[in-house]
């Protein structure tokens, strides 16, 4: 059995998926399994993958689902999964030519039933590091940390053990299509730490139809999810007063958007929540006039 799975969403990404294909053939180590999740696409990305399966070049699973959203992807993929470690690459992104090498020698040498995984960097296609490399003092951390005690600015690139990734499914909410990707990691979190690797296991571009650039539509169509989120974060042993009172406010937003009557009731920290409902307005009516047209 292959050491890796690494496993992409795509949605009406044909036109930018090779990329990603043309770099996992480049790959030194060839130890790993290519997962592509087809979350209800309606262009050639089926033909495409089958005819990539039909080289016999790499290990393709091609999966097809009907939409979903990102989470629901990632349910799907986390379903299928059955080697030691994986790694989401994103469809509009791919590996240096050397990264799974990276990744399985750092492991055979860093291995414990006491860590997650691997955090390692992201770059763009110009070599520069997106944020902050790690320290080089610390070795390990929780990602919740690196974040918020360490001030690491940026988006990393994470490999976990399998069946830890296993747990912690993502909801599903009838009519939205997006709950953050976080919640499984920050749940992970609570038990074990990352290894730290300062190198770089994935090129990334984002691109104009991808959820980064279009966040605060999400946030208008999405509010139940957002607001698990909130509720999530708000139970993080671990986050601060002036932390959950920001969470507040998002979560009175989004429980607006929805016009959930309950929020108040449902939520963890009441007080907090009720002093963040004035600035939880105002940010509701700045999503629902930015977002006007959705």
């Amino acid at each position: 059995m292959k050491t890796l799975t690494i496993f992409t969403p795509a949605y009406n990404r044909a036109y930018t998926l090779h990329k990603c294909y043309e770099s996992l053939k480049r790959q030194t180590v060839k130890d790993f399994i290519w997962l592509i999740v087809d979350d209800g696409s309606s262009d050639n990305t089926k033909e495409l993958v089958s005819s990539w399966i039909d080289e016999k070049i790499l290990e393709i699973k091609y999966i097809y689902q009907e939409n979903q959203g990102m989470h629901g992807a990632h349910n799907t993929a986390y379903e299928n999964i059955d080697t030691e470690l994986n790694v989401c690459i994103d469809s509009d992104d791919y590996m240096p030519d050397d990264a799974v090498e990276k990744i399985l020698s750092f492991w055979e040498k860093n291995k414990s039933d006491e860590i997650a995984g691997i955090a390692a960097l992201d770059a763009y296609e110009s070599g520069q590091v997106i944020g902050d490399r790690f320290p080089d003092n610390l070795k390990t951390s929780a990602l919740f940390d690196l974040h918020y005690k360490y001030k690491i600015k940026g988006d990393k690139k994470l490999v976990y053990r399998t069946e830890l990734t296993k747990q912690y499914p993502y909801p599903i909410f009838e009519g939205e299509k997006y709950v953050s990707l976080s919640y499984k990691y920050t749940m992970i979190d609570r038990e074990y730490p990352l290894a730290l690797m300062n190198e770089v296991l994935c090129i990334v571009e984002y691109m104009e139809d991808g959820s980064s650039l279009n966040m605060i539509n999400q946030y208008r169509k999405n509010p139940k999810g957002f607001a698990f989120l909130r509720i999530h974060n708000l139970n993080n042993p671990k986050a601060k007063p002036i932390f959950k009172f920001k969470e507040c406010v998002h979560y009175v937003s989004s429980s607006l958007i929805s016009r959930n009557k309950n929020y108040i009731k449902e939520s963890p920290c009441k007080l907090t929540t009720i002093l963040a409902v004035p600035l939880g307005m105002v940010l509701y009516k700045y999503i629902m006039k930015k977002t006007s047209d959705v």
